[in-house]
């Protein structure tokens, strides 16, 4: 063999080696972008749920907020209904503790039940029960509920409260229930 033709039969085999190479390196290039498909899909599939956990999160951290709202709207509105129901109890102690009057000596049953309202009316009040302002006062229709009227003297600008013919209360700074009151001027 001469020169020349080793090194064409080693210029041939080069060449087969290369078609081998170039053959390896796309198959591998495909199953390299495949894999990175794949891997994009995972990615996008990793980001969807990552996604969906935080909506999921966030709506339950809504709803958690929302029930704690709800619960303690509900619980202001069973206090409420609870003082509601109670100031008729209040009435009768205030009417009661009226009956007796003034006088000096006043029984151990008539100071039993001045100190029993009395301390019924204060826990109210340490809560938030608040008297509604009556006699020479203002009147207010907010705080008020005008049941009569009498004829003023002239010498108040608009109209005062002569009478309150029943205690108006309010709790925690909103009206629970209005005087009833007498209106003069």
């Amino acid at each position: 063999m001469s020169a020349e033709e080793s090194i064409t039969e080693e210029s041939n085999g080069t060449d087969d080696l290369s078609e081998v190479d170039d053959e390896e390196v796309a198959a591998d290039a495909e199953l390299v972008e495949e894999d990175l498909d794949e891997f994009g899909q995972l990615a996008k599939e990793r980001d969807d749920f990552r996604e969906m956990a935080q909506r999921l999160q966030a709506d339950f951290e809504n709803y958690r907020k929302r029930v704690e709202r709800q619960s303690a709207d509900l619980a202001a509105r069973l206090v409420v209904n609870l003082v509601t129901n109670l100031l008729p109890v209040l009435d009768a102690l205030d009417l009661a503790q009226a009956h007796l009057g003034e006088e000096a000596d006043q029984s151990i049953e008539a100071t039993a039940l001045i100190q029993a309202r009395s301390l019924f009316f204060d826990t109210l009040s340490k809560q938030g029960l608040a008297l509604v302002p009556g006699q020479g006062e203002p009147f207010d229709p907010q705080f008020h509920d005008a049941v009569a009227h009498a004829e003023g003297d002239g010498s108040e600008d608009g109209q005062v409260i002569d009478e309150v013919l029943r205690a108006g209360y309010t709790w925690q700074g909103a009206v629970v229930r209005p005087a009833m009151v007498r209106v003069k001027g």
